[in-house]
């Protein structure tokens, strides 16, 4: 499957996660995009409504409830 490079801009909260997964997995060299995209990777493929779930993710993040 082919790639598409894309930039996101993203909290520094998040950016601190994600360093600390990329820390965690330092065994297996993962950057912060390898990691990101197994975020986005288990999310797509979950079971959930991706379109009700990013909605309510976006109305509380705007509402500053997350």
């Amino acid at each position: 499957m082919a790639k598409e490079k894309f930039g996101v801009a993203v909290d520094e909260g998040i950016v601190r996660e994600v360093d600390e997964l990329v820390a965690e997995c330092d065994d297996l060299g993962a950057s912060r995009s390898e990691i990101v995209e197994a975020i986005l990777t288990a999310f797509v493929q979950s079971e959930t409504d991706h379109v009700e779930r990013v909605r309510e993710i976006i109305i509380r993040k705007r509402k500053g409830t997350l």
